[in-house]
């Protein structure tokens, strides 16, 4: 039942994040939303993850994690009632809101579900459950589409009745919730890592660092890979998105089958040598052109590893304090996710400014220079890593 919580928890994650893509233009028509309105509500996003961020990990110590569990999943079942009913712009934005809520208590709560469950073959373990978030991910726009073409005692369902049926698969992680017991609630509270004490490790703070530049890597190339691919060598639209797919498929193959090695060859050692793979095919991807633009997808097998080979050596280094280290790692992960997209829009502006900002030549090198920064991020991701296997092979404390 613990495995079918977080396996199922993972699966409904990633649906729920990744349902918005087909229903945003109907929203957007039905509501008459502007592109600026369409903006603050998206933004609604980074505001309630962070939101949760600072409330999930007292929750989890006062309530405990089977509680908050159950919460999170309720939390999303009930915005899918509440989007499901608003007619007026102010409802659907709150509705909308309290999803993200859900959706940020649900990051936390499921990364400290895998710390305290997966105390065998953790780095395989994490990398596994991540595997089913990325497969939920990949399916979830086209189940979003199906399901909004489908009519109901005659009425269609469309985007609202679309959330609502998306949002109620939450009812089944609460089933199994409910008839499983987790570790870790039971441990007394003067037993638990304190914040201090978290707070002056270095180790940590060399996490944030690896974990900010791999998911800063990792997401940016959903946002940027087409765009370059389709600017930089005239892609079609059909022949990029091909290209993204087949990373996003690489993605997930490097979760679920380069997982296991993680427990074989250290966590620490595989974020080092993953993210340098990883930073690897991009800039050979970059450097050789059109007829190696196939490494940008392979580049997805090795970036893969870190989220979750991270959150594996987190649960493992500070087991009696992994919700608090897991909530901060997380929060300033976000904030770096952020700073870097902005980054990599202004290298481009920057680039494209000294070649010619109308020029051909000066699009290219600002693309290029743009997603040679994504590649940087893999490589900075890489020397941290290596800075912290110095730090621990010091004091013997590696993982």
């Amino acid at each position: 039942m613990q495995l079918v919580t977080i396996f199922l928890g993972f699966v409904v994650f990633g649906i729920s994040e990744n349902i918005k893509g087909p229903a945003i233009p109907r929203i957007q028509f039905d509501f008459n939303l502007d592109e600026q309105q369409l903006g603050t509500l998206l933004s609604l996003n980074a505001l309630g993850y962070l939101i949760a961020c600072s409330f999930t990990a007292i929750l989890v110590r006062k309530w405990g994690i089977k509680a908050v569990s159950i919460i999170a999943f309720a939390s999303m079942v009930i915005s899918g009632v509440f989007i499901f009913l608003s007619h007026t712009y102010p409802l659907f934005a709150s509705s909308y809101f309290l999803m993200y809520i859900g959706n940020g208590m649900l990051e936390i709560g499921l990364a400290i579900l895998g710390a305290r469950i997966f105390v065998k073959n953790t780095g395989m373990m994490m990398n596994l459950s991540h595997f089913f978030y990325g497969l939920s991910s990949t399916v979830a726009p086209l189940l979003a589409t199906g399901v909004m073409s489908l009519s109901v005692f005659g009425h269609l369902l469309d985007w609202r009745g679309m959330y609502l049926v998306m949002l109620s698969l939450c009812l089944l992680p609460i089933l199994s919730a409910l008839r499983s017991t987790f570790p870790g609630d039971e441990l007394p509270h003067e037993d638990r890592t304190s914040f201090r004490t978290l707070m002056h490790d270095p180790a940590l703070w060399m996490m944030v660092m690896i974990l900010s530049f791999g998911v800063v890597s990792e997401l940016a190339v959903g946002g940027w890979l087409v765009n370059f691919l389709e600017k930089a060598y005239a892609w079609d639209t059909a022949q990029a998105a091909g290209m993204l797919s087949a990373f996003f498929l690489l993605f997930s193959l490097g979760r679920l089958l380069l997982g296991p090695l993680t427990d074989r060859i250290g966590f620490v050692l595989s974020l080092i040598i993953f993210s340098c793979f990883s930073a690897v095919c991009t800039f050979i991807a970059l450097a050789g052109g059109e007829s190696f633009a196939f490494l940008f997808a392979l580049s997805g097998a090795g970036i893969a590893i870190i989220y979750p080979t991270v959150m594996a050596f987190i649960a493992r280094r500070y087991p009696n304090g992994s919700d608090i280290a897991i909530t901060f790692v997380v929060t300033l992960m976000g904030l770096g996710s952020v700073v870097g997209n902005y980054l990599i829009g202004w290298v481009i502006e920057t680039v494209k400014a000294m070649y010619g900002s109308t020029t051909e030549l000066g699009l290219l090198r600002g693309l290029q220079a743009g997603y040679g920064f994504i590649g940087l991020c893999a490589a900075v991701c890489s020397v941290s890593g290596i800075v912290l296997y110095l730090y621990l092979k010091r004091r013997q404390e590696l993982i």
